[in-house]
């Protein structure tokens, strides 16, 4: 089982997951409960809507530009996730997929990411596989019990509300470069899709 730690914990524990996150080249991210903050809105007509964070949209943004694969993997099927990973440039968008890890394995051939070059954000039970297959596993601080004792890192933040750009940060932290390292540095004139 992973240990739980908050990153900087102490400077043993912050050498020893600088050191794992320096590895993480794919990050893969659950979308209900971590993008999103598990809510489901229906409009009069019936139509479902999420709320997305533009914090994580923007973590998203600057781990891919940081050169690490992107990925959403979700049970839901729904043309919105299409539409956000898209604007955001994920990578990889897997939808419908009953399991994740299998997912996973299949980006580990695909891309020729070893599992312990990968961190995934997962919030329930659906996801523990993955999360147990990873390098680097986090969850947001109001994920399901079971899934926050397996989980090497539990975010301050909660689903839809930064989770995900914690853990980007993190990820960045360990290879040295600022959260804000290229929004308005390589095309001034392009604004930053979130």
């Amino acid at each position: 089982m992973a240990t739980k730690a908050r990153f900087g914990q102490t400077p043993a524990r912050t050498r020893q997951l600088t050191g794992v996150l320096k590895k993480i080249r794919l990050f893969a991210t659950d979308v209900d409960g971590v993008l999103t903050d598990g809510g489901l809105y229906y409009s009069d007509s019936g139509e479902q809507t999420k709320k997305f964070n533009v914090w994580d949209g923007l973590g998203l943004v600057l781990l891919k530009k940081a050169g690490l694969v992107t990925a959403v993997i979700t049970m839901d099927q729904t043309p919105l996730v299409n539409v956000r990973a898209a604007k955001l440039g994920v990578a990889e968008i897997h939808q419908g997929v009953q399991d994740k890890l299998t997912v996973l394995k299949e980006l580990s051939v695909k891309h020729g990411i070893r599992f312990e070059e990968m961190a995934y954000v997962g919030d329930d039970v659906p996801d523990l596989s993955a999360l147990q297959a990873v390098g680097f596993s986090a969850a947001p601080a109001n994920a399901r019990e079971p899934v926050r004792k397996k989980v090497r890192y539990v975010c301050k933040a909660k689903g839809g509300e930064g989770a995900v750009r914690e853990v980007a940060d993190l990820i960045l932290a360990a290879r040295g470069l600022s959260s804000m390292f290229t929004v308005g540095k390589s095309k001034p004139d392009k604004a930053v899709p979130l």
